[in-house]
Parts: structure tokens; C-alpha cells; sequence
């Protein structure tokens, strides 16, 4: 078997596009397998720099098909525009990239609604993204949704729609919003179908053949596992499921064939919108990290929060998924310091604490308890050999292995393809 589970392992953006990137030149079928357009990879190699929101980070090997599978939403302006970026780029496509027709689409009216509800919450707000992720799987849970299957046929995607106006546009109207348009929904939506329609093919079978051929597939988390609507900081958390055992729904993968998970961490830790984040740096200390790190969302452009690394999380997060190895981003981002601290643990009221023992409102109070590690202040930038490492980047790298139980196998050094260590 081969089946590798990539996964973001904190709040994400650990820089899970890099490591799929790089893993996907071994890879038969990369599949991105949940979320929407709410999640963004950054891909650097010879081709450009590429904001990847759908379409696998892996479509750039070329000897590896991309698969969009059931459990991801679209939004197809986004898809479309995606897809003409890499075109344009030199990419091929054509029988390279399947979507499945399983797929649910955001609708105009879910972006809408994730606006006006977060907007009622005032200062309770989650921090979406503003792009209709949580209104569309809701629909989806509901009955409510309408799919890729649905917009192939003309007449049932016109007799859903029109029952979704009439629930969405009272919803809109009782909130000072203007009611939408059937007709104009409709011409948008009929113009992308055909724009999508060559990719359109049901992927399941293809990969129930592929794993009995024993073929590489590389599965690509979109998300981050504390943004699990289950086991994450609910419910400052994404709507669809991130951790290991989602790839069965989501792609239709039994989990008996999964081999290898790697949890994605930065070196640090980082977390976009509201919520938790016991090691948070609120001063000078987490500005020289964003700076730095250039810690800027790649969907929203919204700064990032910044932290130390927090030992604790990840535990929780290898036991949750079953890591079999860690790959650690953004070394290069540590150079600098002469101190470096480790989140070894919690307290709560005193007493030692854990991840699991609470929600969101126990991990607002939690202390986290640090332990202190020189720093290199030398360069990492672009090293390949973990030989060269400097001393107390390598005591740092074992730190982390040591805290966590999972062994390091992959050490980003850099933002492009090959700026990377295998351990």
C-alpha cells in the first residue's frame, strides 16, 4: 500500500502545498479531498509562484492526475479562474484534473449569508472567510444543496435553485439584503458549466483500481486539524472534517489502505481570524515572526497571529490521526533568535492541563509552560542536507521529536521545491 495523508497540524497555513508539491513528483493521483476556496496553498517552483485554492498543489507533476473528490465545494468562478492560471502557465489539463460530480456548489446566496451571519454575531464573530464555506455545507447537511450533478441538467438545477430563492431571499430580505435573481444566477451558472465540463468524471472507481495496483496516491488536507468542526477550537473551526479518518467520506478511501500520515508544522505556530492560541506573541517578539515569515493569509490577505511552537497541540494531533512523521516548515524563519521557546505543556488553575480536557473557552485560559533553547542565528535558508544544519537548529528539530513521540522526516528551509531537508 501506498496512501500518504498530508495534513496541516495546527491552525493552518503550515505550508502543506510545499510538502505536497514536493511529495507529488512520486505520486500517481494527488487528491484534494474537503474544503472549498477558504483554504490557499502557496506553490513555488520552475513554473512561477501559484496561489493554489482547488485544484491540487500536486497538478505540477506531470506524471501525476489531480483529483477533486465529493467531499470539496466549489465555488466555480474561483475553479475557472485557477484553471486558466495554469494553462496559461504551460500546465496541462486535459485528462490530468477529475472533479467529481458529487461535488457541492457555493451559491451566490451562501456567500451572502456567511456575511450577514457573521455581522449578527457582532463581537461573538467566528472569523470566516466571508466565501459561503460554513452556509454551503449546511445546505449540505440539510438537503438543501445543489451539486455538480444538478448543474448538468438544465431543468432540475433551475427547479432547486428556484426552491433555494425562496428560502435564501426571505432569509436576505428579514436582514436588509436584496433578494437575488433566478435568471442571473442561472446564465452565470450555465456559462461556467461549460468551461468545467471537460474535467467532469466520477474519480471512484479509477481510484479503487489504483489501489489495487498499488499505485501512489497522495492525499492533500486542505485545513488544519485544530480547525476540525469535531476535534478542533470549535467553533472557531472550518465546516468540513480535516482529520485522517474523513479521507473514507470524503474520497472514498477505506482508511485500511492509508500507510503513511505526515503532519505539517511550521517551526512556530500561526492562526488566522478569532479563537484560542495559548502561545500567542502579542508584542515585538510576534512581529519580528510575521515579518519574518511574511505571515499573511493567502486567501484573505489578513496578517497572521503568531506564537511559539506548541509541543502540546501537536501531541494531541499525532495521537488523533496516527502520525507516522512530521514535516517541519519555515525553519529559516528561526535564524535570527538567539532564544527560541518551546510550548511544553499547559496549566490550568494551577494544575498541569491538556489539549482535550476542554473547549474553547478553557484553552482561552489555559498558561502554557515553556522551556527555553538557544538559538542558531545562523542560515538555513536553501539547506538540503541535514548534516549542515547548525547544532542547535538539529537540538531544536529533536526537541520537537522528543515532545511530540513522532519522528521529524521533512525539514523546509526554504519556500521553493527543493529547498528542503530529508530526514
Amino acid at each position: 500500500m501506498s496512501v500518504t495523508l498530508i495534513i496541516g497540524s495546527q491552525w493552518g497555513d503550515e505550508g502543506k502545498g510545499k510538502i505536497v508539491d514536493f511529495l507529488s513528483l512520486q505520486s500517481d493521483y494527488i487528491i484534494r479531498f474537503h474544503g472549498g476556496n477558504n483554504a490557499g496553498h502557496t506553490v513555488v517552483n520552475k513554473y512561477g509562484k501559484f496561489p493554489m485554492h482547488l485544484v491540487p498543489s500536486g497538478i505540477f507533476s506531470k506524471r501525476a492526475t489531480g483529483i477533486i473528490s465529493n467531499g470539496v465545494i466549489l465555488d466555480l468562478e474561483v475553479l475557472i479562474s485557477e484553471i486558466e492560471m495554469l494553462k496559461k502557465s504551460g500546465i496541462k489539463l486535459k485528462n490530468r484534473l477529475l472533479i467529481s460530480p458529487r461535488c457541492h456548489l457555493i451559491m451566490p446566496y451562501h456567500k451572502l449569508l456567511d456575511q450577514v451571519y457573521e455581522e449578527a454575531k457582532g463581537k461573538n464573530k467566528t472569523g470566516t472567510t466571508g466565501r459561503g464555506i460554513g452556509p454551503t455545507y449546511a445546505d449540505k447537511v440539510s438537503y438543501n444543496g445543489i451539486r455538480i450533478w444538478d448543474l448538468l441538467d438544465t431543468k432540475r438545477f433551475s427547479e432547486k435553485l428556484e426552491i433555494q430563492l425562496k428560502i435564501k431571499n426571505g432569509i436576505l430580505k428579514s436582514l436588509g439584503k436584496k433578494p437575488l435573481s433566478a435568471k442571473t444566477i442561472e446564465k452565470t451558472f450555465f456559462e461556467m458549466r461549460g468551461k468545467i465540463m471537460p474535467y467532469i468524471a466520477e474519480p471512484f472507481l479509477l481510484l479503487q483500481k489504483a489501489l489495487k495496483e498499488k499505485k501512489k496516491i497522495l492525499l492533500e488536507g486542505a485545513h488544519a486539524v485544530f480547525l476540525d468542526p469535531d476535534w478542533g477550537t470549535y467553533p472557531y473551526v472550518t465546516a468540513s472534517t480535516i482529520v485522517a479518518g474523513g479521507i473514507n467520506s470524503q474520497a472514498g478511501i477505506p482508511p485500511k489502505f492509508l500507510s503513511d500520515v505526515v503532519g505539517v508544522v511550521k517551526a512556530y505556530t500561526t492562526r488566522v481570524g478569532e479563537g484560542p492560541f495559548p502561545t500567542e506573541l502579542t508584542g515585538a517578539t510576534g512581529e519580528i515572526l510575521r515579518k519574518a515569515g511574511n505571515e499573511f493569509g493567502t486567501t484573505t490577505g489578513r496578517p497572521r497571529r503568531c506564537g511559539w511552537f506548541d509541543a502540546e497541540l501537536i501531541r494531541f494531533a499525532a495521537l488523533l490521526n496516527g502520525f507516522t512523521s512530521i514535516a517541519i516548515t519555515k525553519l529559516d524563519v528561526l535564524d535570527s533568535f538567539s532564544e527560541i521557546k518551546v510550548c511544553v505543556g499547559y496549566k490550568y488553575k494551577g494544575e498541569k492541563a491538556t489539549y482535550s480536557q476542554g473547549d474553547d473557552q478553557f484553552l482561552m485560559k489555559v498558561v502554557p509552560v515553556y522551556k527555553t533553547l538557544k538559538g542558531w542565528q545562523a542560515t538555513t535558508n536553501g539547506l538540503t542536507d541535514y548534516k549542515k544544519l547548525p547544532l542547535n537548529a538539529k537540538k531544536y528539530i529533536e526537541e520537537i521529536e522528543k515532545l511530540t513521540g513522532v519522528s521529524v522526516k521533512y525539514i523546509s528551509t526554504g519556500p521553493h521545491r527543493h529547498d528542503i531537508i530529508v530526514k
